[in-house]
């Protein structure tokens, strides 16, 4: 967290707004098709776009979303574990997609790169860097786990050796559900409060995270996308997917944030997958491809230990 006047609003803005178009035309030409786009407005300050796609043939449903948000008052959700700047005014911005593909055989990804600022009008702005990405497979591909943590490590190369292992430990404490005992997905990386170095220096690193999205994800989609399931999969994928409603809505702390604050209540909601089904104690037979889920990838894994020389 930084107190440094050293900070840009307007090109974090434009950037946010770029990597939104980007990776939407990069979406699209996956799905064969165009995607919904709503732009939206904040009564207290600010709005969005959120570009979307609901039955698509690729897509069950894929939410990409801009938000830049301003407000008079910081939310509890912002203060919470910094009082000193509770009372503040704020400017919130960031970009964050939820796909949620039709092939059980293709993950469920998650993407957020953002940008928040205590402002005062007496004190220097109080700004910080935060984000990640992360993948949920239903039926796990070592080969696909192996490929976007590498891209994630490639991302963070740049900025020092150091962060991946990091970011990859933190991205695993983050996206667990506690009541479970268990990890949303195989993970990724995820990171928050980042304003060290300096602001270039913490924005260059947002940056290449999100930039690398399409490639870290993009190629699991082609090879996935046209593989054959049947009723079995898909209802086992939409049991999955309740493990990934009672996530961002029990723990995660972008959906707080857009709630408490006041966001566009459709786009928070984006994130929730179309189909869901929740079964009382229910378990994959031992042995089967779907107990395997839970016993290969919903582990803790050097995924990059696997990758080949």
């Amino acid at each position: 967290m930084s107190t440094s006047t050293s900070f840009d609003l307007a090109a974090a803005r434009a950037y946010f707004t770029g990597l939104q178009q980007r990776i939407v035309a990069g979406l699209e030409a996956l799905e064969g098709a165009p995607f919904r786009r709503d732009a939206w407005e904040r009564p207290e300050g600010g709005g969005g776009v959120s570009c979307l796609i609901e039955d698509g043939r690729v897509f069950e449903r894929a939410g990409v979303l801009f938000s830049n948000v301003l407000g008079a008052n910081l939310p509890a959700s912002a203060s919470a574990g910094r009082p000193e700047i509770a009372g503040r005014g704020f400017e919130a911005m960031g970009v964050s997609l939820v796909l949620h593909p039709r092939n059980p055989h293709v993950p469920t990804v998650h993407l957020n790169v953002r940008m928040f600022a205590a402002l005062a009008p007496d004190a220097a702005p109080v700004w910080w860097f935060g984000g990640g990405m992360d993948l949920t497979p239903y039926y796990g591909v070592e080969a696909d786990a192996v490929h976007f943590h590498r891209v994630c490590r490639d991302a963070l190369a740049p900025f020092g050796a150091q962060h991946y292992p990091t970011f990859k430990r933190w991205c695993d404490r983050y996206f667990h559900l506690k009541h479970r005992r268990e990890p949303r997905g195989i993970g990724g990386i995820f990171f928050d409060d980042l304003s060290a170095p300096h602001f270039d220096g913490a924005f260059a690193l947002t940056r290449s995270v999100g930039d690398h999205f399409l490639e870290a994800y993009a190629p699991i989609v082609e090879r996935r996308r046209d593989t054959p399931y049947g009723e079995r999969e898909r209802d086992f994928q939409a049991w999955r997917r309740g493990r990934y409603v009672e996530f961002n809505l029990v723990f995660d702390r972008g959906t707080l944030f857009g709630l408490q604050s006041n966001g566009r209540t459709e786009s928070i909601l984006l994130s929730m997958p179309p189909i869901v089904k929740w079964r009382y104690d229910w378990h994959p037979e031992p042995g089967s491809a779907e107990a395997r889920l839970a016993t290969d990838f919903l582990i803790d894994r050097d995924w990059i230990a696997l990758e080949s020389p």
